[in-house]
């Protein structure tokens, strides 16, 4: 069922399926929409679970933020979310790439059933000296544009470059949200695993070279208690390269008391 609420003067909307007994929270990655998640709403729907599939803001059928959003502001709309269905239980999470952040973020200082981290976000890359020497003559190119055109028209000009240099997800992305893409990318949550105390799992791809499996082992370290399940020859989208096994793995740790 198609649902929707306001946050921050936004519409935001959801899917709401299932019955009251347990809930889990589906969170899509990047550049996705809570479609992208229908197995695995099947499997939790299967597991008796009523499941609430969210398109986070700028994604699916919600409305972009005005502004330029972090990690926290989408933390706090999922924290709006679970507080207007009024459970009689804290949800399971389970996030999928970007949705990690926010499954981490949120776990860290609210109470959860359980955690699944799939392919998960959250641990800032290291970064090579290339890297650096293009952020810092790019802040230099913006400083000067800004002197040169003014404002307006140095984002414009700016926003072309950058969707020219950047990658799949930041070309396809809408200026706002490229800008958003910039600052949450760059989010290290390293510092709240530590803080997560629900039973967690993560579910990795062996071959993802977006969120690489050394992402996972530093999180099975900080997180007390995770397990980390990893399926060879799979990427960032383990749950579509092997929906069998994640199925199975999924119910597995859905239905283990």
């Amino acid at each position: 069922m198609d649902k929707e609420i306001i946050f921050d003067e936004r519409r935001f909307h959801f899917t709401d399926n299932g019955d009251e007994t347990a809930t889990i929270v589906l969170m899509h990655g990047w550049g996705c929409d809570h479609s992208t998640l229908a197995s695995v709403e099947r499997t939790a729907l299967a597991c008796g679970y009523r499941v609430i599939n969210v398109d986070f803001p700028g994604f699916g059928q919600s409305e972009e933020p005005e502004e330029v959003w972090g990690v926290e502001q989408y933390t706090r709309l999922i924290e709006h979310l679970i507080d207007s269905l009024s459970l009689k239980t804290p949800p399971v999470l389970l996030g999928h790439s970007f949705g990690g952040r926010i499954g981490i973020l949120y776990s860290s200082r609210n109470p959860v059933e359980k955690l699944i981290l799939v392919d998960a976000a959250g641990i800032k890359p290291k970064r090579t000296f290339r890297y650096y020497w293009k952020i810092y003559t790019f802040k230099t190119l913006k400083r000067l544009m800004y002197l040169i055109f003014g404002h307006d028209e140095a984002e414009r000009r700016l926003d072309k470059r950058r969707a020219k240099a950047g990658s799949s997800d930041y070309a396809g992305a809408s200026p706002m949200m490229r800008r958003i893409l910039s600052k949450v990318v760059n989010e290290d949550l390293s510092d709240r695993l530590p803080m997560i105390k629900a039973p967690t799992l993560l579910i990795w791809g062996e071959n993802d070279t977006a969120t690489p499996i050394s992402d996972a082992r530093k999180m099975e370290k900080h997180i007390p208690g995770a397990g980390l399940v990893s399926f060879a020859g799979c990427g960032h989208y383990s749950f579509l390269d092997n929906p069998g096994q994640f199925a199975a793995v999924l119910r597995s740790f859905l239905t283990a008391k």
